[in-house]
């Protein structure tokens, strides 16, 4: 099963890993398996999927990432999904894994340790306690649209950009109407929502 599947979906985001990265994704597959399922982190039911609904899924938000961007949170980052995974892929940008829960993130501190995340650090607080303005934020199954965006909102910095992993049934019509959004779908995960890109006005 090792570095199967991945070759096909670098390739359809047009992201390069080297070894190196994909060997951390795996890594951090185990440990999702072996720590974060047990921990209910992670529903029993996806442990024979965790590559394609959860890496890969998350994978999709490294491609969004510019060289202009330096700083991100994750917010509500549970499992480190998507935060991890884009820290993996894109190794310039600084990660902050906000998770006010001390039992996940404990866990998000021992996947930084296991996997040599350099350019990574754990928060434990709540999203609202955040005040270090950064210029991205992610959400994955944090809160609905409107919530995450409040919480982004005062912390991007000018022209930064929240990137909200939305459901196959998204519905444009709970986007805040103050904001610019575009949205980004990938084929290749047909099964997938859009990420909904949103910025201030």
């Amino acid at each position: 099963m090792k570095h199967e599947g991945w070759e096909s979906v670098t390739e359809a985001l047009a992201l390069h890993l080297d070894p190196e990265q994909i060997g951390r994704l795996e890594a951090f597959e185990d440990l999702i398996r072996e720590r974060a399922i047990p921990l209910g982190m992670v529903a029993t039911a996806d442990e024979g999927r965790i590559r394609e609904r959860h890496l890969q899924d998350s994978l999709r938000a490294a491609t969004v990432v510019t060289g202009d961007d330096h700083t991100a949170y994750d917010l509500g980052s549970g499992a480190g999904l998507p935060g991890v995974v884009v820290a993996i892929a894109c190794p310039s940008l600084r990660m902050t894994l906000v998770e006010s829960r001390r039992p996940r993130a404990a866990f998000l501190q021992l996947v930084v340790d296991r996997l040599g995340l350099a350019n990574t650090t754990v928060a434990t607080v709540r999203v609202e306690m955040l005040t270090e303005p950064v210029d991205l934020c992610f959400s994955r199954a944090f809160a609905r649209v409107g919530v995450a965006w409040v919480a982004a909102e005062r912390l991007l910095n000018p022209g930064g950009r929240l990137v909200y992993f939305a459901g196959e049934r998204f519905d444009h019509a709970e986007l805040p109407a103050d904001v610019v959004s575009s949205l980004v779908t990938t084929p290749a995960l047909a099964r997938s929502g859009p990420l909904v890109i949103m910025s201030q006005q």
